[in-house]
């Protein structure tokens, strides 16, 4: 296949010739146009089936697991799912695949073709829908709305995370606690931080062990005075990007205050607000698993939650000694530093 580079203005689909693009905008004057989505089809019979896709019409059910489809020859690929029938065959690894599709898709694995180009960057994929996934990034495009909220969103699995947080629903469960969590991410987060000892990536000026090194790279910061943030209206430079906001708020006028409508407390952040209103109210949203206790914040609870982890994420510099607490670190560096004829003077 040769290089896609001829994109419809309309759809964004790409083709390999000018010949292949001009008769496929044929397809967006034709009058026959689905007045759900905007797409347009060829014809009568092609907007019908589409339509099913909307009105939920699945008229062809497969015998064996009842999954229904739109079209027969939809049924007919989904029915090589059932079988041990893989008759395309890739020549160069021996993988087998159900459909020719599948095979030619596999075969740039080898060839590391990736014709599906980006019409505003310069990556490129392997897969077209991958393509269009990335799309979304530079329009901005988010079809997946929330039915709850006002939130919408770019992919479907994003959307379909997202309404956990209405549902309540909390499937991944951590297998030496039994917290539950929405997300896998948060699982695998809560399982480093709260069950594992392993913080590979040291901080070279207090010991301290991080995860990974995107943490450890932001905790050197403290150590080194990097002020990577600077404000676009003065000479003024900041550690932190929160920093840069309260200043714009209190220098430039720049920005919007969060008000407390109790205590008229001001805030940079509408998350701080939260927070604090939640004090104001008494809400302790954040239970610790192993014991009764309650807590307003997420931060407030991990730091909790190192009274029964055996975790100890300070190490001191000289001996690598493991804490748990840097106020620990602290008070154990000046009496190793004696032992050891270091002068801290």
């Amino acid at each position: 296949m040769g290089e896609q580079r001829y994109w419809c203005s309309v759809c964004q689909k790409c083709f390999s010739t000018e010949v292949a693009l001009r008769g496929h905008m044929s397809v967006h004057e034709s009058q026959y146009r689905c007045r759900e989505c905007g797409k347009y089809c060829q014809g009568p019979r092609q907007l019908a089936v589409h339509s099913r896709i909307h009105s939920g019409d699945r008229p062809f059910e497969c015998t064996v697991c009842k999954k229904r489809f739109t079209q027969p020859n939809n049924l007919s690929r989904h029915y090589l799912t059932h079988s041990s029938a893989r008759p395309f065959c890739c020549h160069l690894c021996s993988k087998t695949f159900t459909q020719s599709a599948h095979l030619k898709r596999h075969m740039r694995v080898h060839t590391g073709l990736k014709p599906y180009a980006c019409p505003y960057c310069d990556r490129s994929f392997s897969v077209s829908h991958h393509l269009h996934r990335h799309v979304r990034l530079h329009t901005d495009e988010r079809p997946e709305k929330c039915s709850v909220c006002d939130r919408a969103f770019r992919l479907s699995q994003t959307l379909k995370e997202h309404m956990r947080v209405h549902t309540g629903e909390k499937p991944f469960m951590c297998p030496m606690c039994g917290r539950s969590f929405a997300q896998t991410s948060e699982l695998l987060a809560h399982r480093l931080h709260v069950h594992s000892n392993e913080r590979p990536c040291r901080c070279p000026y207090c010991g301290k062990g991080f995860i990974n090194n995107r943490e450890l790279n932001q905790h050197v910061r403290i150590h080194t005075g990097e002020k990577r943030y600077s404000c676009r209206h003065c000479s003024e430079r900041f550690l932190w990007r929160r920093q840069l906001v309260v200043h714009l708020l209190n220098t430039h006028d720049e920005g919007t205050w969060f008000t407390c409508h109790i205590c008229g407390k001001k805030f940079h952040l509408s998350a701080s607000l939260n927070v604090h209103l939640r004090r104001h109210e008494g809400l302790k949203l954040y239970a610790c698993g192993e014991c009764p206790m309650r807590f307003c914040t997420a931060s407030e609870l991990k730091h909790h939650q190192l009274k029964h982890s055996d975790v100890r994420p300070f190490g001191c510099g000289l001996c690598g000694l493991a804490l748990k607490r840097k106020r620990s670190v602290l008070m154990h560096f000046p009496g190793c530093a004696a032992r050891l004829g270091w002068s801290l003077v």
